[in-house]
């Protein structure tokens, strides 16, 4: 498939951004050919989430400066970018969501992954936020608001979602890099009664390659949250990151992504072959779950894009991550939009069903 060169521009009409052509085979497990997407000269963009208006979509995504040189670097550098587009394809960009909190804020060293839904006139923010007193290791889940997806406020000045020891792991070092708490996906719950967020957590127990699981929290107006045991989630990974539930036509997917080197032993021996490191896309039963697939069912990834998320344009179904490394080089680009369609494109070894498949995580 290919997928023609796009640019973006700035909102005074100047343009940060290349695109050139890139050929996509969304059966391999490689990306072909040259760069592509939402790319910003002097800064990375990796992960992103999406919110529609109207006939405008906004895209929220994290970006870090280039001139960091390492990669590696732009966690702890991270702040929002935004830009808004009629086709996916050409955005423009808008001012940043977020300034930096002031310091010894809990969220004053980097603002990370989070989306957005609107509840009374009101579009809420839940994101993660890392604070310079923990040095970045504990994760928090922190609350903003706007009127027009343009001008954001925080919402108090805590964090609205912490992990609860009762059943997630805090920080250990021993077992993990940090204390994973992050990536809040927020949805309505579908019976009318308030709202769920679905969170990359970790429990408290258990060989700690395989502790990840989707974390769980509910609130009635989206600023109050009680944290609740994890959903069944899927097994045998040491993280499932920046996790969607969304409904597609007939098929209600689960998404998420993980590292390769992040699944546990026991789902690596179930493979055939190398695990990917990319986006997983599941069939589930409901918005709300189960999401257990056992460590024994064989699962790759779909896409080696990155925090891949399924996107609404009209009618039309579309997928679209950052481009993570290629050829060992740290890319940090949005990719163009990849049409999506659960029935032709879901290959058999990424549509699990979850239904009573027995390996509850709660």
């Amino acid at each position: 498939m290919i997928l023609r060169p796009r640019s973006c521009r700035r909102v005074d009409g100047s343009a940060p951004c290349a695109a050139s052509l890139v050929h996509r085979d969304l059966r391999s497990e490689r990306l072909v050919g040259l760069r592509m997407g939402l790319r910003l000269e002097d800064k990375w963009i990796w992960d992103s989430w999406f919110v529609q208006d109207g006939d405008a979509t906004h895209v929220f995504f994290l970006q870090a400066p280039r001139s960091l040189a390492d990669p590696d670097l732009r966690h702890r550098n991270a702040t929002f970018g935004h830009a808004v587009s009629t086709d996916l394809t050409l955005w423009t960009l808008l001012p940043d969501p977020l300034t930096r909190s002031v310091p010894g804020s809990w969220d004053d060293l980097a603002t990370w992954t989070g989306s957005i839904i609107r509840a009374d006139d009101t579009w809420h923010l839940l994101y993660t936020g890392v604070s310079t007193r923990d040095a970045g290791l504990i994760q928090r889940i922190g609350l903003a608001t706007s009127r027009d997806l343009v001008h954001w406020e925080r919402f108090g000045d805590q964090p609205v979602i912490e992990a609860d020891p009762t059943w997630y792991e805090l920080l250990d070092l021993d077992a993990w890099d940090g204390q994973a708490w992050r990536d809040p996906w927020v949805i309505a719950d579908p019976a009318g009664n308030g709202y769920h967020a679905l969170v990359t957590a970790r429990m408290r127990s258990g060989p700690p390659d395989s502790r990840g699981v989707i974390g769980h929290a509910v609130s009635a107006d989206l600023r109050r949250w009680t944290v609740l045991p994890p959903f069944p989630s899927p097994a045998g990974f040491g993280q499932l990151e920046v996790p969607q539930v969304i409904q597609v036509g007939a098929s209600t997917l689960l998404v998420f992504c993980t590292a390769g080197h992040h699944l546990s032993a026991a789902r690596r021996h179930a493979l055939e072959r190398e695990p990917g490191t990319g986006t997983y896309i599941c069939r589930v039963e409901g918005m709300l779950g189960p999401f257990d697939i056992p460590e024994s069912t064989p699962l790759v990834a779909y896409t080696d894009l990155y925090a891949g998320k399924i996107v609404r344009r009209g009618d039309d179904w579309f997928l679209m991550g950052f481009i993570d490394t290629v050829e060992g080089e740290f890319v940090g680009e949005l990719s163009d939009p990849i049409p999506f369609d659960p029935i032709v494109d879901l290959p058999p070894a990424a549509s699990l069903p979850a239904v009573g498949s027995g390996s509850s995580r709660g």
